[in-house]
């Protein structure tokens, strides 16, 4: 089972390797050996990120700099990197809101990047990351990043499902009677597939990267539990309600009578080219359903669903501690940064519960 989910992984991580080399091919040496010296401490796909960042930044000081456009990028040394200054990171924040990327077709417009608050920060942090490795390895004499303030993000409000949008929702999968008539053609086929993948989502808050790297031998409908992957690799066992495990036993008769293509024989959710299911493929199904459940909630993805399930879990049982394990989070902090409304609601509740002298509720020796 493990060695199975293993080799899943492995496939996945070989692919960001490759990745992160094609596009290190065209920046400096010392983004290199950034990206080979983290590699013990974080996952291909925090280093991926870091990759794409790195190229945009560069791209950046080649295209829109003059104190770095007269050198190759991929010439640039670490004397070259010292020369950057606070201008050029204040220069580069500024940018980042809105930017063009050269499409490598001359009849392709270019293409258009808006980025907010929080890519943004996210962005400059992997530019501060770098150059605190530089600085640290004593390959520059100061690291001028720490001296632009990274934006302030404001807090959105999270967008959870009611308990009638939830039903709406799991009904749609299962009858496609609000969908449109092209929708319906394809959800007669994937109805089960569709059903138990919204059910598990709802059922156990799992991210939409684990939904899909799961395998057939995964998953143990005897004791109600299955197999994930977490970030950074590490595997625990989740358990499902009843209700989950009967939509998860419907969908696997149907699953174990395909045949998957080559490579994806393990795959417990297929594509309708019997293929392992993309996360891109399961993004679009949640919307698609959540477009006719929900249809004032906008932007309604895998990650609002898992919202949904945290907001549950906690209602029920007052444990922030218990969501932010089930929900794989390292530190509870980020589960209580997410869902502080949650807290503040039961907050909310101890002043119904207290009643002073001259309150009509109040009774003396009560």
């Amino acid at each position: 089972m493990t060695e199975i989910t293993n080799q899943y992984r492995e496939e996945i991580d070989a692919k960001r390797i490759l990745q992160i080399r094609e596009i290190t091919k065209e920046l400096p040496q010392a983004c290199s050996d950034f990206l080979r010296a983290i590699a013990i401490s974080t996952g291909t796909f925090t280093r991926l990120a870091y990759a794409i960042d790195l190229r945009t930044f560069f791209r950046f000081l080649h295209e829109e700099r003059i104190g770095f456009s007269d050198k190759p990028v991929i010439l640039l040394d670490d004397h070259d990197l010292e020369k950057l200054t606070r201008n050029d990171m204040i220069a580069y924040t500024e940018y980042l809101t809105y930017y063009l990327k050269n499409t490598d077709d001359v009849s392709v417009p270019n293409k258009a990047f808006v980025n907010h608050e929080l890519s943004i920060k996210r962005k400059l942090c992997a530019i501060r990351s770098f150059y605190d490795y530089l600085f640290k390895n004593q390959r520059i004499s100061s690291n001028v990043t720490e001296l632009v303030p990274l934006p302030k993000v404001h807090e959105k409000p999270i967008i959870r499902l009611n308990r009638d949008e939830m039903v709406r929702m799991l009904e749609q999968a299962q009858s496609g009677d609000k969908l449109t008539k092209t929708q319906q053609k394809f959800q007669k086929i994937t109805a089960k597939r569709d059903f138990a993948i919204l059910s598990l989502f709802l059922g156990t808050g799992i991210r939409v990267s684990e939904c899909v790297g799961i395998n057939i031998n995964d998953v143990d409908l005897e004791n109600n539990a299955f197999i994930v992957t977490r970030k950074g690799g590490n595997q625990v066992v989740l358990y499902f309600p009843p209700e989950v495990a009967e939509a998860l036993a419907d969908y696997l008769n149907e699953r174990l009578e395909t045949e998957a293509l080559p490579g994806h024989e393990q795959a417990f959710f297929l594509s309708l080219q019997r293929r392992r299911i993309t996360q891109r493929a399961v993004q679009n199904l949640v919307k698609k359903y959540a477009a006719v459940a929900a249809p004032l909630k906008s932007r309604i993805s895998p990650h609002k669903l898992r919202s949904t399930y945290a907001t549950n879990l906690y209602n029920e049982t007052g444990d922030i501690y218990l969501v932010a394990d089930v929900l794989g989070h390292t530190s509870v902090d980020t589960t209580r940064k997410h869902y502080a409304d949650m807290t503040d609601a039961r907050r909310k509740m101890a002043a119904e519960h207290v009643h002073l002298p001259g309150d009509p509720e109040f009774k003396p020796g009560r």
